[in-house]
This record gives C-alpha cells, sequence and structure tokens, in this order.
C-alpha cells in the first residue's frame, strides 16, 4: 500500500442492489476489528437526452441517489447505523467516479450486480473495471454470501 492511502478507510460503491448492500455489510465488519472507516458511496449524474424522457425536466436525480444509499443503509443495518459509517454522494459514473476515490482508501467494496448481458463474465462492468484500475485492493461481494456473518 503506498502512502497516498488511508489506512483506515474503506470506500463501498452503493447502487441498491442486493449485492451492494451486501457488500457493505461486509465492509463494515471486516472494518471493526481493524478500527477502520466506512464510508457508503453513491454516484449519480444527469441522464442524457436519449436515456430518459424526463431529462430535461425537474426530477431530483441528486435526491433519487440519496433516497437509494439512505435505503440500503436501513437495509442493511437497520436504524442502527454503524458508528464507523459515513455517507457520501458523488455525481458521475460510477466507474471513475470508484476508482478516483480509491485513491485515498485502503479498501474498495462492492457488490456484483449479476452478468448484464454477457453471461459468461463473472464480474459486471463496474467492479471489473475497479479490479483493473483502482489504486487499492478491491472485494468483489456476492449476495449469495449474504448472511455469511451473521450468527
Amino acid at each position: 500500500m503506498s502512502a497516498n492511502h488511508k489506512a483506515d478507510t474503506f470506500v463501498v460503491g452503493v447502487d441498491g442492489s442486493v449485492s451492494s448492500i451486501e457488500a457493505l455489510r461486509q465492509a463494515v465488519w471486516l472494518a471493526k476489528p481493524l478500527g477502520a472507516q466506512v464510508e457508503a458511496l453513491t454516484c449519480w449524474n444527469f441522464p442524457s437526452v436519449y436515456e430518459a424522457p424526463y431529462a430535461l425536466g425537474t426530477f431530483d436525480f441528486e435526491g433519487a441517489a440519496q433516497k437509494i444509499l439512505d435505503a440500503a443503509i436501513e437495509s442493511a443495518f437497520g436504524l442502527d447505523w454503524p458508528g464507523n459509517l459515513t455517507t457520501h454522494l458523488l455525481q458521475g459514473s460510477a466507474r471513475p467516479a470508484l476508482i478516483e476515490a480509491s485513491r485515498d482508501a485502503a479498501l474498495l467494496v462492492l457488490g456484483r450486480r449479476g452478468f448484464g448481458g454477457f453471461r459468461g463474465l463473472l464480474m459486471g462492468s463496474v467492479s471489473s473495471a475497479c479490479t483493473a484500475h483502482a489504486h487499492c485492493p478491491v472485494l468483489v461481494v456476492h449476495a449469495s454470501d449474504a448472511g455469511a456473518h451473521d450468527a
């Protein structure tokens, strides 16, 4: 680990999927004995005109991202948030935003959302890009691991 990494920060990409919620649980579980902080990061962006019919309307994209992040944390921990957990919204595409966030992290934790259009791939495009280009180690969590540390 280079001198730029904060040994006490784990960054978790949260998109509201079951696997990202499990990634959040795993990051907190791993961080506790190490005394590390966990930053739950949700990326949001304005869609292009081609992506959404309401792109030019008054839809609150940032507010929608905040609701996704809050719901994911509530799903993972209920109303009793862990003391070492902070949240952050970041405008931008997930791949470059998470890779940039990894510069100052000891660990980047991501959920694997499924196969997308390529059934043979073991990771999605975001987790694949992050494992290839992140500036710190990356942990990719599968949703099937849910409850592995609930005892």
